[in-house]
């Protein structure tokens, strides 16, 4: 994910942690062997990639916390430190040191700078007390001083993955219970449809499954395989069940979007990719792609002209009153009696505009202090007066709609406001607003009893300063008076 908080890659972690457990719990008595061995795992660190190792206890807090919660994600961020925000100071010789340490190596990391400025205040002791780490990085970052290096990043290809696959057995697998674990897929459909335009186009087919009962949870066909049908449809089979717990796809570019991933992050479901090159590990929605294309498309081959909204109609009777109602040798039933009458751990799921905000991105702009705007996506627009003190903007959106923007506390992620393009026309007519008072908890100054302020007729403090020091001299004026008219008369 671009632009994640650091408390959210923690929350994610001990996310996918207990995330196996909240999917699907263990019995009576069997929590603490599930938590101790967990325990003797090892798990990455979210920053610097070290081992980490967690106690049982910590983990079991973490579990009734996440599980008592309707969002277990926000539950599992690690609470804010009550410093937040506040700056400790540097002395004036110390700044000057990071300065020049940073203008002679500017390619220099963090650690290194921090580093060798203490061995610095150990050769000089006026320089002391040496600061710490966060305090140095904050420094740094509030001057724009940044490591001037670019990184080049190989990542595996698939055919590690392929390999992979090659060495290791496959075995058939499904989920205990309903809505622990659903399948999402894309499938190229067999015969064209008619567009609005005229022309033929080749539509593909959305499918989320349920694993344990094998029920559709939706199905619907669109133009193309982007993100937002992605998650146009996947907001349709929450809204008809409800929210799993965990997610697999395979690994195309829809379901890698960050608008799909923060959406599934922040409604706490765990999102699980297949392997490159193994298409049985997702083999459940993959199935259903014979069925429709045997029963489904068959039954339509009689129908000469095909359109999207007709061909979506009748797959939806379709899903509804032969697959969901049919018997399925491999559970013993139909998948809706199935899905019915065994237990479900899914969760509510919300309202539509909650996923409307849930499935969007968080970017960082850069607020153009001339006319107080932000370029989004090659738009311009408006940030209210009362934020004009921030320079970087922290704004929540979907690239698909860029008419709904938010902008966000760069702290807590609250929404603060939503933006509007820029009216160009609108401001054309020369009416400006009252600047809002900022939005920082500062009050107005009241000068009208401080000693430091004067009046328009008198002079400033340094002026009187400067008028003492030379009266005290006894020097004349350094210039000479012209003399008047009058006086030029008189002679």
């Amino acid at each position: 994910m671009s632009d994640e908080r650091i408390v959210d890659r923690w929350a994610r972690l001990r996310f996918a942690i207990i995330g196996p457990l909240l999917a699907s719990p263990p019995g009576s008595g069997e929590l603490k062997a599930s938590l101790e061995a967990l325990a003797r795992q090892t798990w990455t660190h979210p920053i610097n990639g070290t081992a980490l190792h967690y106690s049982a206890a910590s983990m079991e807090r973490w579990y009734y916390k996440a599980r008592q919660a309707q969002d277990p994600i926000a539950a599992l961020r690690p609470r804010q430190r009550r410093d937040t925000g506040d700056r400790r100071q540097l002395n004036d010789a110390l700044c000057k040191a990071i300065a020049a340490q940073y203008q002679k190596h500017p390619g220099w990391t963090i650690q290194l700078h921090v580093d060798n400025l203490a061995a610095l205040c150990r050769q000089h002791p006026e320089l002391q007390p040496m600061p710490s780490y966060s305090t140095v990085r904050r420094y740094l970052q509030s001057q724009g001083w940044h490591r001037q290096r670019r990184v080049s990043q190989q990542r595996p290809g698939a055919l590690a993955s392929a390999e992979r696959r090659a060495r290791v057995e496959v075995r058939s697998y499904e989920a205990m219970y309903n809505d622990q674990l659903w399948h999402l897929d894309f499938h190229t459909g067999s015969r064209d449809v008619i567009t609005a335009s005229g022309s033929r186009k080749r539509p593909r087919l959305l499918g989320v499954i349920d694993d344990h009962s094998r029920l559709i949870c939706h199905l619907q066909w669109y133009l193309d395989e982007t993100a937002f049908s992605l998650v146009h449809g996947f907001c349709q089979a929450l809204q008809k069940r409800s929210l799993p717990r965990a997610l697999m796809s395979d690994n195309g570019s829809a379901m890698k979007s960050e608008e799909f991933t923060s959406g599934l992050f922040k409604l706490g479901i765990q999102h699980d990719f297949t392997q490159a090159y193994s298409p049985e590990q997702n083999a459940k929605i993959e199935s259903v792609w014979g069925t429709v294309e045997g029963r489904l498309m068959a039954m339509l081959e009689g129908v000469k002209q095909l359109d999207l909204d007709k061909l979506n109609g009748l797959t939806q009777l379709w899903v509804e009153h032969e697959y969901n109602q049919r018997y399925h040798r491999e559970i013993g039933g139909t998948p809706m009696e199935r899905y019915r009458q065994e237990r479900r751990v899914g969760r509510e799921c919300p309202g539509s505009e909650a996923l409307r905000e849930a499935f969007q991105r968080t970017d960082t702009r850069r607020q153009r202090r001339s006319d107080g705007t932000i370029s989004l996506a090659g738009v311009r627009y408006e940030i209210p007066s009362r934020y004009r003190q921030l320079s970087r903007m922290r704004v929540r959106y979907a690239q698909w709609d860029l008419s709904h923007v938010q902008l966000l506390d760069p702290k807590s992620d609250t929404v603060l406001c939503r933006l509007y393009p820029l009216d160009k026309h609108a401001n054309a007519d020369g009416q400006r607003r009252i600047r809002e008072p900022l939005e920082n908890g500062a009050t107005p100054i009241d000068c009208s009893d401080s000693v430091a302020m004067h009046s328009d007729d008198e002079l400033p403090p340094l002026m009187r300063q400067w008028q003492a020091e030379f009266a005290a001299t006894g020097l004349p004026p350094a210039y000479v008076k012209p003399a008047s008219r009058e006086e030029s008369s008189d002679e």
